[in-house]
């Protein structure tokens, strides 16, 4: 007690003195002992730490207790470092001495940064105090005592107290023991923390991929949901990596805690995978498809052979795998990018970023490199700028189909007002063979087989389309009619025969005379004729009925009798109101060729546009 007494008193007044020493533990251990009340110290609480890696032939390997440990256990100093090991069979003991120099009791909690550790043990053996806390993932996530990812271990200490702790660690992964020991207000703060960090980054990667999700259900489109897919994947690895699945997801799976890392990393393999090939639009047979296929069996295999591999087999495997499916996808995106594919940069430049932070987080993973929870933050950062720019190179993508998409739709409607070989020109530079089989289907459904000129079927597709443009840009409209006279009596008299020849004959006078690119010519009946003047007023139409109708009158038709035939035509003109519609538009061109006929036939009647109240 004196003796405890004299170091306090010393402790105090160095320290107020701001020279607090680095005080010597027992004989045995290399490493000094740390104040826990000094800031300073806990600071470089590694610089405090002892470790001894006790491989399989050790007998340290076996021992259970700090009391089990030889006499003769040699002792290395962590040196301000880090702990980090790769894979390893070895059992690691590390110690610690802690004194409090303070003038009161004070409370700390011993932090392990890293959740993925199968056995920790943690012993403290104070003057007054003497617990043990067995824990780890192949424990049930309670027997941590605090319900947090990471281990903390409370240590109480009373003013001028010594306490020593020593942790027993062993994993079948890497190896990862990156202390600190911190006040509870510092832990809180830490916490609350990296709570409003990991809930920002989750909650975002679950609205991107909901909202993917909901884009595959209204479109359909497949990529879309492998992009939900990989975000969902990734989004779940990283959560068990950080300790929460654990935590929440399976706390009571002692055995499926270590099963779920290798197996997580496999579909995150294999979503890569399937959403690369589709978002790239890699065509089938090539060897980028073959390597993506060969990749994504690859991840099926090994999603399955996890469950029958040992841990420490199935993480390097899984691994490596993600690692070449990773480059796969960057040199595959190159190469489409190069191909002319321009969503393509975007991607890469998302696979660039991802991985950069791979090889990162798994050389950290693996105990290649120090302060996994830096590393950690890393791949964090890594993933959100990788899904910004692949959800970035969607919307490209979209942009580039929309695009696509607007040039067709222009092509279609110019196609229908071209003749069928500029058509089916223009329909050539978008549409695949069979959209131009069945473009070609439905070009001739829209012409009269006798006359060559559009049918009715035309007319009903093309007049309410023209009305509607021409409502909209306030340019005019005009339909006119046009009736062969006394038809009747030139099939009765000479044959239907000498009738089609008529036709044929009043179609090439049509033909003729609607010159303009626009204007359309409809056979809709058996004598009755139709013509579309888009951008032609009601005089402008009238000047071509009369040319059309002073041609048919010159125009002597020879009949198999020898006989010359004179047909005459009738025209009803039209001029399309504001606000009309197609039926009551061709209702007032059929009043006036009506008007035209009980004139006398061999006139053209018009009927003045209606005034809008």
């Amino acid at each position: 007690m004196l003796l405890y007494l004299r170091t306090f008193i010393t402790l105090t007044a160095l320290v107020l003195a701001g020279t607090a020493p680095a005080l010597t533990a027992h004989p045995g251990s290399p490493c000094p002992i740390l104040d826990a009340s000094q800031p300073q110290q806990r600071q470089v609480l590694m610089s405090h730490v002892c470790f001894h890696a006790a491989a399989p032939d050790d007998p340290a390997h076996l021992a259970n207790t700090p009391a089990e440990l030889p006499e003769s256990i040699e002792w290395q100093d962590a040196g301000g470092h880090d702990l980090v090991f790769s894979h390893t069979d070895s059992v690691y003991w590390v110690h610690l001495h802690l004194t409090n120099s303070g003038n009161k009791r004070g409370l700390w909690y011993l932090k392990l940064n890293y959740p993925l550790l199968d056995d920790v043990t943690f012993w403290q053996d104070g003057d007054s105090t003497s617990t043990t806390m067995a824990t780890g993932d192949q424990r049930p996530f309670l027997s941590r005592g605090i319900d947090y990812r990471y281990f903390l271990l409370p240590v109480t200490l009373d003013s001028g107290e010594n306490q020593s702790i020593t942790l027993r660690i062993r994993s079948s992964g890497a190896l990862n023991v990156p202390l600190s020991l911190e006040t509870p207000g510092t832990v809180i703060a830490e916490s609350n923390h990296l709570t409003l960090t990991h809930g920002l980054f989750y909650g975002a990667l679950l609205v991107f991929a909901v909202f993917n999700l909901l884009l595959f259900f209204s479109s359909g489109t497949v990529y879309y949901f492998h992009n939900a897919f990989y975000m969902a994947s990734m989004g779940l690895f990283l959560f068990a990596m950080g300790g929460f699945a654990n935590q929440y997801f399976w706390p009571d799976s002692t055995g499926f805690a270590n099963t779920s890392i290798p197996l997580l990393i496999a579909l995150c393999a294999l979503a890569m995978t399937l959403f690369g090939r589709s978002f790239l639009e890699i065509e089938p047979d090539t060897l980028s498809a073959s390597t993506l296929r060969a990749l994504a069996w690859s991840s099926v295999g090994l999603l399955i052979i996890t469950f029958l591999l040992p841990y420490n087999k199935s993480i390097l495997f899984n691994t490596f795998l993600v690692l070449t499916v990773i480059a796969s996808l960057f040199v595959i995106g190159i190469l489409r990018w190069r191909q002319g594919y321009g969503p393509a940069l975007w991607y890469v430049m998302a696979w660039s970023v991802m991985l950069v932070g791979a090889l990162i987080y798994a050389l950290a993973a693996f105990g290649y490199l120090t302060d996994f929870l830096a590393r950690e933050f890393f791949m964090l950062t890594a993933i959100g700028a990788q899904v910004i720019l692949l959800n970035y190179a969607l919307v490209q993508r979209w942009r580039l189909l929309n695009q696509k998409l607007l040039n067709v739709e222009h092509n279609a409607r110019a196609e229908l007002e071209t003749k069928v070989h500029e058509r089916t020109a223009q329909l050539r530079n978008t549409m695949g063979e069979l959209e131009r089989a069945n473009r070609k289907l439905a070009t001739m459904s829209l012409n009269d087989a006798l006359t060559g000129l559009y049918n009715r079927r035309h007319l009903d597709n093309m007049l309410p389309e023209l009305c509607a443009e021409a409502r909209r840009t306030g340019h005019p409209l005009t339909l006119t009619l046009i009736d062969a006279d006394h038809f009747k009596d030139v099939n009765d008299t000479w044959g239907h025969g000498f009738g089609d020849q008529c036709l044929q004959r009043i179609a090439d006078i049509l033909s003729r005379h609607v010159k303009r690119p626009r204007d359309v010519a409809i056979r809709f009946g058996g004598e009755e004729f139709a013509l579309l003047l888009p951008g032609t007023d009601q005089e402008g139409a009238y000047r071509v009925c009369q040319r059309i109708l002073e041609d048919m009158r010159n125009t002597a038709i020879p009949a198999d009798d020898g006989t010359h035939v004179t047909i005459t035509l009738s025209a009803g003109v039209a001029l399309l109101a504001p606000d009309e519609n197609e039926q009551t538009l061709f209702q007032r061109a059929d009043e006036a060729l009506y008007q035209a006929k009980a004139s006398g036939r061999d006139q053209i009647a018009t009927v003045k546009v209606p005034v809008v109240d």
